[in-house]
């Protein structure tokens, strides 16, 4: 085994997408842990869309990844070397150790996991996605049986979720994807009632066709075009999760054409709608109830899932550009090393 640590640092801050020369990928000293502080291997890292705001030098929820910095990441990792009570070596941990094969952490931000089952599902549907989904739809989306829940990105790690928990919860679920492939999949596989493709021309007209009885809950993930076909569909006290915008990512400039913050803005006042933003931390309390839950409807067999996998540290910075650009099909995962 290597005595180095292959890391990919943030090279450069993206103007628009990011490109390969954005990234970089340095070889260090593997780190020793401390007092208190354990050796992480990591066996998979996570590639979310939310790491692109983390490239960027401005205020946000989070402190942005300094430049020369190794880019900020979920991880599943087994202990190699331990110094922490709490853990032992062998120990499977999930946590943010980032784009790199070897960690020293502390164990803040840290927990274990059963390394007999799938470990990537804990950056995935047992992870951060999934508890975004979870949380976003119940707290805040409050579905109720009957009603129509809307989804963009609906094929992907947090959308493929929120329309699975919308039917268990007995509402009528309408996924919006990008192409035939992704909306087959999300009510053949995922049993999604319907599925637009973003991508047609008539999009607005076959969303509007899909939810006869308008729109009661939409979590929103991409806005642009998709918003706009969604906002005129809401009914009355419709409600709508806010945790992405992936569409404006890569914005360097306004979008063209008209404003339509007027009009969006007098649909939330007369048909009294609530758009609400959240971070998943906000219901960091809520974790054992999401990992009950979920886990229990993936083991009676009421959920599926679906991972997009790639191959070593080295695809790490092509597979988020991909992501950002919709390539992706399912949890984008890259598989580190071997356990």
């Amino acid at each position: 085994m290597s005595n180095g640590n292959r890391q990919v640092l943030l090279a450069a801050r993206p103007v628009g997408a990011p490109k390969p020369s954005d990234f970089r990928i340095e070889e260090t000293p593997r780190p020793e842990p401390s007092a208190g502080e354990m050796l992480l291997r990591t066996l998979w890292l996570s590639l979310d869309p939310y790491m692109r705001g983390r490239m960027n030098d401005q205020a946000s929820y989070a402190d942005p990844v300094p430049l020369g910095g190794v880019m900020e990441g979920g991880t599943v990792s087994v202990v190699e070397a331990s110094n922490h009570a709490d853990y032992a070596v062998g120990d499977v941990v999930v946590g943010r150790a980032g784009w790199q094969e070897w960690a020293v952490s502390d164990g803040t931000g840290m927990r274990k996991v059963d390394p007999s089952g799938p470990l990537s599902a804990s950056l995935g549907v047992l992870g951060m996605p999934g508890m975004t989904a979870y949380t976003g739809l119940l707290n805040i989306g409050q579905p109720k049986a009957g009603e129509t829940v809307v989804v963009a990105g609906a094929s992907g790690a947090v959308g493929s979720v929120v329309g699975q928990i919308a039917k268990i919860k007995g509402c009528r679920a309408v996924g919006i994807a990008g192409g035939p492939d992704k909306c087959a999949f999300t009510t053949d596989e995922l049993g999604f009632d319907a599925c637009i493709d973003h991508r047609a021309a008539d999009m607005s007209e076959q969303l509007a066709a899909a939810c006869p009885d308008g729109i009661d809950v939409y979590f929103e993930n991409v806005g642009g075009p998709v918003l706009e076909a969604v906002f005129p569909l809401v009914n009355m006290w419709g409600r709508m999760p806010v945790c992405g915008m992936i569409s404006h990512y890569n914005d360097t400039a306004p979008p063209a054409g008209p404003n339509l913050l007027p009009k969006a803005m007098m649909l939330i006042l007369t048909r009294r709608l609530t758009l609400r933003g959240f971070i998943v931390s906000d219901y960091g309390s809520q974790l054992g109830d999401f990992l009950r839950d979920v886990g229990g409807w993936l083991a009676e067999g009421k959920m599926r899932t679906r991972e997009d996998v790639l191959e070593g540290l080295d695809a790490a910075p092509q597979g988020l550009i991909g992501l950002l650009q919709g390539k992706n099909f399912g949890k984008l995962v890259v598989k580190v090393a071997e356990l």
